[in-house]
């Protein structure tokens, strides 16, 4: 081993362990074509591409390379009802997909849901892809553990996702581990600090010191070293590929043009004191704004119900059991997904929705707010929470490639939710100098890679020689 390879080897950056493409269909975009073979080449590896640029039908050409290369079936693995739709959108494609839910193993690709990994064997696959692999970091520990264990026992591994880590750069752990790179506490120890101090010890520290150019760096009380930045980003850049529109990997955005999103927020005032009070004050903490929205939910209610009036598809999103349950009752034809059905019950309304056989949906976020396609809605209410992710998946179920009409979102809300609503722009406008920080420093390590020359010279430390 000479000492260029040795101080390569200390980098730890992965090479590449899979192999050039066997297929590559016309139905591909030319990012998505660039993509799809940096991945398979790389063989095990991360595409955070956003809601609507295709991670489907990328993940289906890799799928169906990876079938060619190693004359075995792969497993591709999605959220609740999310199979069914893959299945489709390979269908539509000519790509052999066929979905399970006991184990059984069809054609060359197997799609499946998260909750049903546990009946499968991963010593039969080749491959294996996880859509909307984002939705890890929600599970149970153990949950995630079966997960990254059963990728463990895979050579060719794939995660997609939209919102990998917008704002939490240490859960890029996560997609790490799952494909076999640095550990989660690995690349906590390797590249982050733990900044308790500084930050005062609590979120809200950490939230006020985002104002430094690290802290906007801050999860918890971790944060990014100073001396390694450089090195973190061109290591996940090793194994990731992020783009929020084809420009930024160097394509033209022509065809990825959204229609406009309309945000239209109604403010519901409380007409009685909250409990233990004798007049109406607004809510400040946040068991004031819980105990307001209790107190506000009929009115709430009634204003989404006087919305969707006017529009002939809706989904309306909610928090609380409460909310489903009255909105179920009072918006004529409307149909509710609720924590408690049956996963056999959840995925048959999903499809009745997709179909058009059912024209208003109430649901939350936690259940179908991933991976779903639902351009052929375009109107939807929601009811605010601190949650930025669970607000952006849920728009984005509709406000994606191949919606034809301007989007409308009605969003409910009351006057002491002012601070909930200020919370999720602030974390709007992080999530997108994160997103863009993540883009140019990925790019930039790239380029630096692509510009390195063989011409210069290393100097060989005499200790050495």
């Amino acid at each position: 081993m000479n000492y260029e390879d040795f101080i390569h080897q200390k980098s730890q950056l992965g090479g590449k362990a899979g192999f050039k493409p066997l297929f590559m269909p016309d139905f591909l975009f030319d990012f998505q074509k660039h993509l799809v073979e940096w991945s398979l080449e790389k063989g095990k590896s991360a595409i955070i591409a956003d809601c609507g640029l295709g991670k489907s039908p990328m993940e289906l050409v890799w799928a169906e390379n990876v079938v060619r290369h190693t004359n075995r079936p792969v497993l591709l693995i999605s959220p609740l009802a999310v199979s069914n739709q893959m299945v489709r959108e390979a269908n539509k494609f000519d790509i052999d997909a066929k979905r399970s839910i006991d184990g059984t193993v069809h054609g060359n690709i197997t799609c499946t849901n998260y909750e049903r990994l546990h009946y499968f064997d991963p010593d039969k696959f080749g491959g294996v892809v996880c859509d909307e692999s984002s939705i890890l970091k929600n599970f149970t520990g153990q949950t995630k553990k079966d997960i990254t264990r059963f990728m463990a026992k895979i050579h060719y591994r794939l995660l997609g996702t939209a919102t990998a880590a917008p704002n939490d750069f240490v859960e890029l752990g996560t997609s790490s581990e799952a494909l076999g790179e640095l550990a989660y506490m690995d690349v906590l120890a390797r590249f982050f600090v733990d900044d308790k101090d500084r930050v005062g010890g609590n979120a809200h520290g950490a939230a006020s010191y985002s104002q430094d150019r690290q802290a906007s760096r801050v999860h918890g009380y971790w944060r990014l070293k100073g001396h390694s930045e450089t090195h973190f980003w061109k290591w996940v850049c090793s194994w990731a590929r992020a783009c929020r529109k084809p420009s930024d990997l160097g394509f033209s955005d022509e065809k990825f043009k959204l229609p406009p999103l309309i945000v239209k927020e109604t403010k519901i005032e409380n007409e009685k004191p909250l409990p233990g009070e004798m007049f109406i004050w607004k809510a400040v903490t946040l068991a004031e704004q819980r105990a307001e929205l209790r107190a506000t939910l009929k009115q709430r209610c009634e204003k989404v119900a006087q919305i969707v009036e006017n529009h002939p598809s809706s989904v309306m999103w909610c928090d609380l059991n409460d909310e489903g349950d009255l909105l179920e009752e009072i918006v004529k034809d409307a149909v509710q997904i609720s924590g408690g059905d049956s996963d056999e019950a959840k995925e048959e309304r999903f499809e009745a929705f997709a179909s058009g056989q059912i024209k208003r949906l109430i649901t939350k976020g936690k259940i179908a707010g991933f991976g779903l396609n639902w351009q052929h809605c375009h109107h939807t209410t929601f009811f605010p929470s601190h949650s930025w992710e669970k607000y952006y998946q849920s728009v984005r179920r509709f406000w994606r490639f191949g919606q034809k009409f301007p989007v409308t979102v009605d969003i409910i809300t009351t006057e002491g939710e002012a601070g909930v609503m200020a919370n999720l722009q602030r974390k709007s406008d992080q999530a997108n100098k994160m997103f863009d920080a993540l883009v140019a420093e990925m790019n930039n390590s790239i380029a630096l890679e692509r510009n390195k020359t063989n011409n210069t010279a290393i100097t060989i430390p005499s200790w050495i020689q």
